[in-house]
């Protein structure tokens, strides 16, 4: 099936509001990130929309009127389409799924131990289970993140286990970025929908309605089209950031600025600005278990993808090589030294400690003896049990900062980016910054006495 978009005159200001979309009832099975973001997004779309939250724990915390998971705004959504009735979280499937016209699946596909396929053991549970219950035809959509054909086996499921029911199978990427999920979902750059069949996309187009009445490009293609987007998306990206983590090494080398280097490309417009921040590697939910997937999806096609095979060895390989990156800023020891580690989320923004760069350089500095002391606006109940034992968790910056020999900067927290020189001078002990995110000034640290490390910066 070729590919075909909703016409665009230019993007409106604002984003999407109610539009005479309520008659559309659906069912997202999955109350994790993706999922309870869709569904709220989709009820203040004026959808009526049933979360299905299979972990008992999981769904009282939503029913309590809590979010367990932290994402900026999504709270009082959460709170505003419950009360207005648009959003609901019943106790079984066979009620979310009652009259639905749309089933979306939204539940996790981790990394699968052993060979780095993505794990679609909860999702072909959840369509199995959608099947056996579905009283009348429906569109069973994936919202998670799958591997090429996984769509096309949905079809065969459905088939198979009911003969007797007209179920059709479309794809629905998501490309939501944590910390900004919401503006993402109501204001996309494009939504992406696989499907073959013109009801389904009928159906989807009306869910998506008040995107279409912004002009927001839908892009029609066929299922496994739809399904290698969404993998060939986040490797780009993936491969964006690792290509500017390598110019930042050389620049390191030859005593050239990184930063200039990625303003200066990323005015290109065939480049773009975006994701040409040098830093410690990409980390997240997405990136790191998309790369893998896409890596091993690409060889067992029988067309294997160099250039993502070393973006993940590339990226892996930066991520355990930050605790040296910090030793040597200390002079080659941290035996002993305090070292204030800020922020842990793999990015600002979020709760989510999923492959964050934070834990290899932590784990790094307590194997070479230093005294790790952190602090994480969000994250820290999250990092607990992923942290060793030694580590000192602290309620504030200012905490973690007191008698420190060195400052380890590793999330971007616009909290972290208001200390100033004469604040440290205060607060530490030592003097080394180690500015893994190049969120500081590197001249009015120096002139206050500070050894200053950044990412691709000149040393002086």
């Amino acid at each position: 099936m070729g590919l075909a978009l909703a016409p665009r005159a230019g993007q409106k200001q604002g984003g999407a509001k109610r539009s005479g979309v309520s008659e559309v009832r659906i069912a997202i099975i999955g109350g994790g990130y993706v999922g309870l973001v869709s569904g709220a997004c989709f009820a203040e779309f004026g959808v009526s929309v049933a979360v299905v939250e299979a972990d008992p724990a999981k769904r009282g915390i939503l029913l309590g009127g809590q979010i367990p998971i932290y994402e900026p705004g999504l709270d009082k959504l959460v709170t505003d389409n419950a009360a207005a009735g648009r959003l609901t979280f019943p106790a079984t499937l066979e009620e979310g799924i009652k009259d639905a016209e749309a089933v979306f699946i939204a539940v996790g596909t981790p990394t699968r131990r052993g060979d780095g396929h993505a794990d679609l053991t909860y999702v072909f549970a959840a369509v199995e289970q959608v099947l056996r219950a579905l009283d009348h035809p429906a569109v069973i959509v994936t919202k998670s993140t799958v591997p090429v054909g996984t769509g096309r086996k949905i079809l065969e499921m459905a088939r198979r286990l009911r003969p007797d029911l007209a179920v059709e199978v479309a794809s629905n990427p998501e490309f939501l970025r944590e910390g900004s999920a919401i503006p993402d979902f109501m204001r996309p750059d494009r939504v992406v929908v696989g499907a073959e069949s013109e009801h389904a996309r009928e159906v989807l187009r009306r869910l998506y309605r008040p995107l279409y009445l912004l002009e927001t490009p839908i892009v029609f293609t066929g299922l496994e089209t739809a399904e290698l987007i969404k993998y060939a998306a986040n490797g780009f990206l993936a491969m964006k950031i690792t290509f500017i983590n390598e110019m930042a090494d050389l620049c390191e080398a030859v005593g050239a600025d990184v930063n200039d280097v990625a303003r200066g490309i990323g005015l290109d417009g065939r480049i773009g600005r975006k994701f040409l921040h040098a830093g410690p590697g990409f980390g997240g939910s997405c990136f790191p278990k998309d790369t893998l997937a896409l890596m091993r999806i690409a060889e067992e096609a029988g067309a294997p993808s160099r250039l993502i095979q070393s973006v993940v060895a590339v990226n892996d390989a930066r991520k355990e090589g930050l605790a040296a990156r910090v030793v040597a800023a200390c002079g080659g020891s941290v035996r002993g030294k305090v070292v204030a580690v800020l922020g842990l989320a793999f990015k600002p923004e979020t709760d989510d400690m999923r492959e964050s760069p934070a834990l290899p350089l932590i784990h790094g500095l307590v194997a070479q003896g230093a005294e790790v002391r952190a602090f994480d606006p969000q994250a820290m109940q999250a990092a607990m049990p992923l942290l060793p034992e030694s580590v000192a968790l602290k309620e504030s910056t200012v905490e973690a900062l007191t008698g420190a020999d060195a400052l380890v900067l590793i999330t971007e927290w616009n909290e972290f980016r208001a200390l100033a020189p004469a604040r440290l001078q205060e607060l530490m002990r030592g003097r080394v910054v180690a500015d893994l995110r190049n969120v500081f000034e590197p001249a009015p640290l120096r002139a206050a006495g500070f050894i200053y490390v950044g990412i691709g910066r000149p040393a002086l």
